[in-house]
Order: structure tokens, then sequence, then C-alpha cells
């Protein structure tokens, strides 16, 4: 390490501080688009679960703008468990990214420990 320049060593431990600094960044924001995600599939759950628990021939209406509309009940289970699908994929992605993320800020973590550890003292 003694070989390179100072100059050079200054731009390295100044990218790896970036990437860290980014990668945090990045990670929570990751965790609050997650947390929003998965609030939002609790919702969609409760108010599956709360249709199930209604008679049959009981009349759905779902929000449409400023307005209600008569929905079909196999319509709007359809509707309910595929947007109850989006949600869960979109957390499990989430949740992938957030891995990976949380493996580069180790990572640089890591770097910027071993350049200052083996630094010379003087």
């Amino acid at each position: 390490m003694s070989s390179l320049s100072d100059d050079t060593l200054r731009k390295i431990l100044v990218q790896i501080q970036q990437t860290a600094i980014e990668s945090q960044r990045a990670l929570q924001l990751t965790k609050g688009t997650q947390a929003s995600k998965e609030r939002e599939r609790r919702i969609l759950q409760l108010t599956i679960d709360e249709i199930n628990s209604m008679e049959k021939d009981v009349n759905l209406y779902k929000g449409v703008g400023k307005m209600f509309m008569l929905t079909p009940r196999p319509t709007m289970d359809k509707e309910l468990k595929s947007q109850e699908k989006e949600l869960t994929d979109d957390i499990n992605s989430l949740n992938k990214k957030s891995k990976y993320l949380e493996k580069q800020f180790t990572e640089a973590q890591s770097q910027l420990r071993d350049i200052f550890h083996n630094a010379p003292k003087g």
C-alpha cells in the first residue's frame, strides 16, 4: 500500500466512504419503502378477511374516485388477491435489495477499517 501516492490513497479512501454513505442512504430508503408495503399488505389482508367473513349475498362496493361502484364478489376477490401478490413480490424484491445494500455497506466499512488498521503510524 505504501507504493501508492498519497493522492491516490486519498481518492480510494473518498470513493470507499462515498460507497458506504450511498449504501446506507439507499438501505434506509429501501427499509422505509418495505415498511410501507408491509403496512399496505396488512391492510389488504384485513380487507380480504373482512370480506370473507361476510355472507356471500352481500353487495360489495369499490371506491372509484369520488364515488363507489357495485363490484361482483369474484371480481373483488380476484383484484384483492392480485394486489396482495403484487405487494408480496415487491416486499420480497425489496428484502433482497436491502440484503445486498447491507452487504455492500459492511464491505465498505471493512475496507475502511483495513485501510486505517494497516496505515503506517507516524
